[in-house]
């Protein structure tokens, strides 16, 4: 069974995206390749900035994605740079 991850991907235009997956660096270059979510076709190429540490499941990933989805960007910047919230 595989561990799942949330992620962050920051875009040519410097904005954020949050997403999970099992391989955030498959996904990335999934993005980058034009398959997956429209933000990557409209926002440009993105980088991967921030992985979580393994989460136990899928349904606990997508509680995350979604907590992190209403996070401000400030927020968002402050878990990517290791600061404390």
């Amino acid at each position: 069974m595989s561990s799942w991850f949330l992620y962050i991907a920051a875009s040519a235009k410097d904005k954020l995206y949050v997403g999970i997956t099992t391989d955030p660096a498959r996904r990335i270059k999934e993005h980058n390749a034009g398959r997956g979510s429209r933000f990557a076709k409209q926002n440009g190429e993105l980088r991967l900035v921030y992985i979580s540490s393994p989460l136990e499941n899928q349904s606990q990933a997508r509680k995350r994605e979604i907590q992190l989805k209403g996070w401000t960007r400030a927020k968002k910047l402050k878990l990517i740079s290791g600061k404390s919230l």
